[in-house]
């Protein structure tokens, strides 16, 4: 299959290198011309280009692994040269609103082409292993014609209904990032500060009911104020917080719990972190030199 991958960056890179090692012949795509990103992907054997009109002249899928819905309309309807999008299929794989996702499948078929929703849960070692967890949302008909790219990338892609509701579940998965990420800071800030041994708090935590895999998985950074080779980096968990206010706040729900989550990215971001680990916004809760 001929797929066009725009957006080449952490995630987005890894993604169009898999498919390509699957058989599927991959273009990818980035809005600007940063030579070391496209020098590095080049180099791993992927075809790069800033021509988004002709990459996805010659693809049957246009894959879009953007920041947000506004790179998404940057990239796909601002630009002067006509993107050509009749016949194709466009699989959204990022992070936006449900309503964000719905008014794009709108714009696509009113120019021919085809829409389904597919973000995805997992970083960049899932993403080269092809076990990403897959949520798709659209057409039934849709998601079996796009199988043989998700398949490529997880194992058991799942189709979870409408147009919407895809987004709106990745964007449940990212708030509990955020909260579990927030409140086992604080606990472990707690336990340091008061000299408790960690491993005999981590010992415990495993072993109780309210263990989640992953406070190990990100308990080296907290320990050694290391988070630098981010999978996921704090100014993308922010942007997914300010995104779930807005959802919650249209859909009636309370989330205020969140305000001083993102108060606190505000504050890292402050120190010159957005594009550390998310893990990153322990600092900010903790302040903790231990």
């Amino acid at each position: 299959m001929k797929v066009a991958v725009l957006g080449i960056g952490l995630l987005g890179a890894e993604i169009a290198l898999r498919l390509q090692q699957q058989g599927h012949e991959v273009i990818g795509v980035n809005r600007g011309c940063e030579r070391p990103r496209f020098d590095a992907v080049r180099q791993r054997g992927l075809t790069v280009t800033a021509d988004t009109a002709a990459a996805v002249a010659n693809a049957e899928f246009i894959l879009l692994l953007l920041s947000d819905a506004a790179a998404i309309q940057e990239m796909l309807f601002a630009s002067a040269t006509p993107i050509e999008l009749r016949k194709r299929l466009v699989v959204q794989m990022g992070t936006i609103a449900p309503a964000e996702s719905r008014a794009l499948a709108a714009q696509i078929a009113a120019l021919g082409g085809a829409y389904v929703e597919a973000p995805v849960l997992g970083s960049l070692p899932e993403a080269r292993a092809g076990t990403l967890i897959v949520m798709a949302g659209g057409a039934g008909e849709l998601f079996a014609r796009c199988q043989p790219l998700l398949t490529a990338l997880s194992p058991h892609p799942q189709h979870i209904g409408a147009v919407g509701q895809a987004s709106a579940l990745k964007l449940a998965m990212n708030q509990l990032i955020a909260g579990l990420t927030a409140t086992f800071a604080l606990s472990l800030g707690l336990v340091r500060h008061e000299g408790i041994a960690v491993e005999q708090f981590m010992a415990l935590l495993r072993s109780s009911a309210l263990y989640a895999p992953t406070f190990d998985k990100k308990l080296d950074n907290y320990l050694t104020h290391d988070y630098s080779g981010a999978n996921f980096p704090l100014k993308h968990l922010h942007k997914d917080v300010r995104l779930f206010q807005q959802v919650a706040a249209e859909s009636g729900l309370d989330s205020s719990v969140l305000a001083a989550i993102a108060a606190g990215c505000v504050r890292a971001e402050s120190a010159g972190c957005a594009d550390q680990d998310y893990s990153v916004l322990y600092e900010a809760l903790t302040n903790n030199d231990h």
